[in-house]
């Protein structure tokens, strides 16, 4: 999730051995996705707050995840959807929450109404503001589950927590949801009567959450939007795909847009399914390998790139950054604002550079010719990186349900 206190967390599954295979490419219609601002000040300086509250977040989402993962498979090993070729595509643009939310629109229910979410490819489940919802709802568009003959009352109710402490509650439905054109039956999703401040429209713009991960970390324990969609023969393929840039953002379902992209994907196996969790094969600077097979997640839910303590303290010392525990927090570094140096992470064997623009999150503070750097050293719970937007926002993303893997290629 991301926002001033950041996103929902859930859990990872096992892997499914398979050779990355390239998707069919097809055309479909995309959803825009927008995003808003939060992690800096008017004068383009860090908010300090904020960006401490998005990865307390960050990591407090990670870490539930992992108990889901526990609570929903034990020791099983879940079974990857097979490939069968489906019906259609569709794409949504996404709207620009400035670095920490990219959300777009879904309808719910018959007859449908419009609501907001942010895609989290962090998380599993889809919630909405419910008709009991209180004050922090106020402003948002609300589920109403009588309004709709085609909602069923699961009888089962739901609590996601924060890093800050606050969170979401509510009950657990099923209903009709469409996504660009595409529809999921007995779709499960929550009603909440109750959010956190930290999801007030001040601080979150959009009305709810869908989660894009796996089954195994869902705080329901029920099969996601995008996998319904899939097993009701909805997709042209079991693919979908992300730009997330300063301008024409979309999340394109069934598919990839292959106008918004040149060259070819460099694809890498999920290593364990639950997250997106896949292999990282380096990270350089100035044309220097510096970190080597790191696991990771790719997770469109955060801004930032999280790594392990470890191992940014290495990248930090093998590039000149500085460390910035004094001025910013355990775990920040910095460098001089106009020299920020190359920076570059290797997916399938295919280097992809990270921008100046993306990596630098702004000064320090008012005036500061040092600014905070968009890697950062926090434990998440286990010996992998989180890859949110800092990197995401440089490439095009393609989440490959079908085949277990993710794909990266060069912005057109």
């Amino acid at each position: 999730m991301r926002f001033t206190l950041a996103t929902v967390i859930v859990g990872l599954p096992f892997f499914v051995a398979a050779a990355p295979q390239p998707p069919k490419q097809r055309i479909g219609t995309p959803i825009p996705i927008s995003k808003r601002s939060g992690l800096t000040n008017p004068d383009n300086s860090v908010n300090l707050d904020a960006l401490k509250s998005h990865v307390a977040s960050t990591r407090a989402k990670i870490a539930r995840g992992l108990d889901n993962l526990e609570k929903n498979t034990g020791s099983s090993r879940p079974s990857v959807m097979n490939g069968a070729r489906k019906r259609a595509t569709g794409a949504d643009a996404l709207t620009d929450d400035n670095s920490q939310l990219w959300y777009g629109t879904i309808s719910v229910g018959t007859p449908a109404n419009t609501y907001t979410v942010d895609f989290d490819t962090g998380s599993s489940d889809l919630f909405l503001p419910g008709p009991t919802c209180g004050s922090n709802c106020s402003d948002h568009a609300v589920y109403d589950p009588s309004s709709s003959s085609t909602s069923a009352d699961l009888g089962k109710s739901f609590k996601i927590a924060y890093g800050d402490g606050s969170g979401v509650e509510g009950d657990q439905y099923t209903d009709t949801v469409s996504i660009a054109g595409l529809t999921a039956t007995d779709q499960t999703l929550g009603a909440a009567s109750q959010y956190s401040s930290g999801l007030a429209i001040s601080q979150f713009p959009a009305d709810g959450l869908m989660g894009m991960a796996f089954q195994s970390i869902s705080a329901y324990n029920a099969v996601p939007v995008f996998e319904t969609l899939v097993s009701q023969g909805q997709t042209d393929e079991p693919v979908f795909a992300f730009k997330l840039a300063a301008s024409g953002s979309e999340l394109y379902i069934g598919g990839t847009n292959s106008a918004l992209y040149t060259g070819q994907f460099s694809y890498t196996p999920v290593t364990q399914q639950g997250y997106w969790q896949v292999s990282m094969d380096s990270v350089q600077s100035n044309g220097q390998t510096v970190l080597s097979n790191i696991d990771s997640i790719i997770d469109t839910g955060s801004t930032l790139i999280i790594g392990v303590p470890s191992d940014v303290a290495a990248f930090y010392s093998a590039t000149g950054g500085t460390d910035a525990s004094s001025t910013v927090g355990q775990g920040y570094y910095t460098f001089p604002c106009n020299s920020f140096p190359s920076v570059s992470f290797t997916f399938g064997g295919t280097s992809f550079p990270i921008s100046a623009a993306t990596l630098n999150l702004g000064q320090v503070s008012t005036g500061s010719s040092d600014c905070v750097s968009g890697i950062v050293g926090k434990d998440s719970g286990d010996s992998f990186w989180i890859v949110g937007d800092v990197f995401l926002a440089n490439v095009y993303t393609a989440f490959d349900v079908g085949n277990s893997q993710v794909g990266f290629a060069t912005l057109a």
